[in-house]
């Protein structure tokens, strides 16, 4: 599919809630951080809904069931139901399903939400390779999961049995900072068997057709705060994202996104959601302007001339950063103009 290259964040005349019938909202970083709601959050979110606005919740995470998530979410002021949740163990037991006979045998390496996302399609979760398996699924399993049963994985997939994967997420934050996520436990059986799995969760296909099947969205906006996930995976399903800064990125990161990695619109926080979006122009030999503010390419660094709201400079400098790079990385140097933001 070809498309044209995105050079600067768009605007939007009317509140993005009323631009897009559903939010594909990912969860750590955008709406909550360990086990509490992200700043503006809660508010935010029931503005969006009472506007009129579908809000589904899209993790990576498959150890946790979709009840377990909306009742975390509900707990938090932000009333959830299950269906509004939207798991990479329901976007791989699906794939797996397409894929196997009814009822068959699924080893599985993980936890309980993967255990009933395979149940919910008719297939059968088992714990050994001896189990004669049609398939061999892996997701998050957490801090508890035995070696031994990245050993079942290996001997199942060594002896040519399909293998899937929800995610392939190196890490996963936690409450005591960074710890090894699913990638990492599929490394382990790449590098014990050299297979390579179907994998199902974001950036790829497979986890965007699940919610879109799930919710019926018409016109999604992807709201995500990492760029090699949310944002590419919005870019793979060819809608449109919101960047927020309350998680991973920072704005040197979003000044060298590749075109896979550039957003549609940029903003603080989930309020971003409920009011029109700048618009950056253009303001002749190459400088663009946001607000008060205007970026320029120069030689080896971006340059930010005038005043205004640290956003809309963010805007402008992503507009010079991308349109220099073309279909390639900004490698110019924006720390300059990024600490004159405070960002």
């Amino acid at each position: 599919m070809s498309r044209s290259v995105r050079t600067r964040p768009e605007g939007s005349g009317q509140a993005l809630s009323e631009a897009y019938d559903t939010a594909l909202l990912d969860l750590d970083g955008v709406v909550y951080a360990g086990g509490s709601a992200i700043v503006h959050a809660v508010e935010s979110l029931a503005r969006a809904r009472e506007g009129g606005m579908r809000l589904a919740y899209v993790t990576n995470n498959a150890l946790r069931t979709p009840d377990t998530v909306a009742g975390h979410l509900t707990e938090l002021g932000i009333p959830t139901g299950a269906e509004d949740v939207i798991t990479s163990a329901q976007a791989v037991a699906r794939l797996i399903s397409e894929q196997v006979p009814q009822g068959a045998r699924v080893l599985v390496i993980g936890g309980e939400g993967l255990r009933v996302a395979l149940h919910e399609r008719g297939l059968v979760p088992v714990e050994s390779a001896d189990d004669d398996p049609a398939a061999v699924v892996q997701g998050f399993g957490g801090a508890d999961l035995p070696w031994g049963r990245f050993a079942e994985a290996s001997y199942a997939v060594a002896r040519g049995v399909p293998w899937f994967a929800s995610n392939t997420d190196l890490t996963i934050p936690s409450g005591r900072g960074i710890a090894p996520g699913n990638g990492a436990a599929v490394e382990v059986v790449r590098i014990a068997t050299g297979a390579e799995p179907q994998v199902a969760g974001k950036p790829l296909p497979p986890m965007h057709r699940e919610t879109i099947l799930r919710t019926g969205a018409q016109r999604p906006l992807v709201v995500g705060d990492r760029l090699d996930t949310d944002i590419e995976g919005a870019f793979n399903g060819d809608v449109d994202s919101l960047l927020v800064l309350t998680g991973v990125t920072d704005g040197a990161q979003l000044l060298a996104a590749p075109p896979q990695h550039r957003p549609t619109y940029v903003d603080a926080d989930l309020r971003g959601m409920l009011g029109r979006q700048p618009e950056v122009a253009e303001a002749g030999e190459g400088a663009f302007r946001c607000g008060g503010l205007t970026a320029t390419a120069g030689t080896d660094r971006l340059e930010l001339d005038g005043e205004g709201e640290a956003l809309d400079g963010l805007r402008a400098l992503c507009a010079a950063a991308w349109t220099a790079a073309g279909e390639g990385t900004c490698e110019l140097d924006g720390g300059k103009a990024l600490a004159r933001l405070g960002l």
